[in-house]
């Protein structure tokens, strides 16, 4: 056996950068890494994967199509000890997996069995959850679906954003791959059923899931917010013919009297009054894809 494990990686995103990194501080050759195109449409907000393999010297590629026979047998030729899986976002066929000698693992955005499946981050913060986490696990058939290698929890604080989330779990990330690493190359671990009927899968977010529905809770209103908000396309809403987004906001204590629902200036402050009553204080707000102070507001509405 080699005494340098070698590795095929799949990675994309402030995730994949760290965690090729971490497998570079353990001593882990990687041969190869397969990652993804920016997409010219999407916000790019993340470190580049494809960045650092060409400051590393380390080959990467970025085929349509992980199922490809050209990338298996590519792949085969290498015949790594390990593959890994850090935020790419196309799944891994079994008999690609199957590749890996020692092991084929995903490092995952959630305290796995609870939000399986696409972006558990955004979840968890749409949901009120106060804590999430990383978890390294086997790659399997189903998403997420692997035996559990380890796992670290962060927190959610009441006010934290999807983004700030993330940058928590990119740091929970590198921890929980840096301190599994060593029991994988010396194949002294142990793994952790996966219990999927304890847990949750949830699917991908679109843009227009981010638009809000002011009849609500404002807690509800809220964690819809946070869990949208910049950089991701944020929350909204159409009101006087025109279209808003919500940049940065909080939950209100101000009265709300009997306004109906939606947006209203009350003494200067641009509010969200919601479905319970209570409000959300707009701090930041965009109408028509420009910033907008709130003394226009009131006259731009007709908000009262």
């Amino acid at each position: 056996m080699s005494s340098q494990p070698t590795a095929v990686v799949f990675a994309y995103h402030n995730v994949g950068v760290r965690s090729i990194k971490t497998l570079l501080a353990r001593g882990i050759h990687i041969a190869l890494v397969v990652t993804h195109e920016d997409n010219p449409t999407e916000t790019i907000w993340f470190e580049s994967v494809a960045a650092l393999c060409q400051e590393h010297g380390i080959e990467s590629i970025t085929p349509a199509d992980p199922k490809s026979a050209d990338l298996a047998q590519r792949i085969a030729a290498i015949a790594p000890d390990f593959i890994f899986s850090f935020y790419y976002r196309h799944m891994l066929p079994v008999d690609l997996l199957a590749l890996a000698k020692r092991g084929a693992y995903n490092l995952h955005g959630s305290l796995l069995p609870k939000y399986r499946g696409r972006v558990p981050v955004n979840w968890a913060v749409l949901r009120g959850e106060t804590e999430t986490g990383a978890t390294l696990h086997e790659m399997a058939a189903k998403p997420d679906a692997g035996k559990i290698i380890a796992q670290t929890a962060v927190p959610i604080l009441p006010d934290d954003t999807a983004y700030e989330v993330f940058g928590k779990l990119t740091v929970a990330a590198e921890q929980t791959l840096w301190y599994a690493l060593p029991g994988l190359i010396s194949g002294e671990y142990k793994a952790l059923e996966n219990k999927l009927s304890e847990g949750s899968y949830f699917g991908g977010r679109k843009p227009e899931d981010g638009r809000i529905d002011w009849s609500q809770s404002a807690q509800q209103v809220y964690n819809l917010h946070r869990a949208v908000a910049p950089p991701y396309p944020g929350a909204f809403f159409e009101q006087s013919g025109h279209h808003f987004i919500i940049q940065k906001a909080r939950l209100s204590n101000l009265p709300t009297g009997n306004l109906p629902t939606g947006l209203h200036v009350v003494d200067n402050v641009a509010l969200g009054v919601c479905g319970d009553g209570k409000a959300l204080r707009i701090i930041e707000l965009h109408c028509d894809g420009k910033p907008i102070p709130v003394n226009e507001l009131k006259q731009l509405t007709g908000a009262a």
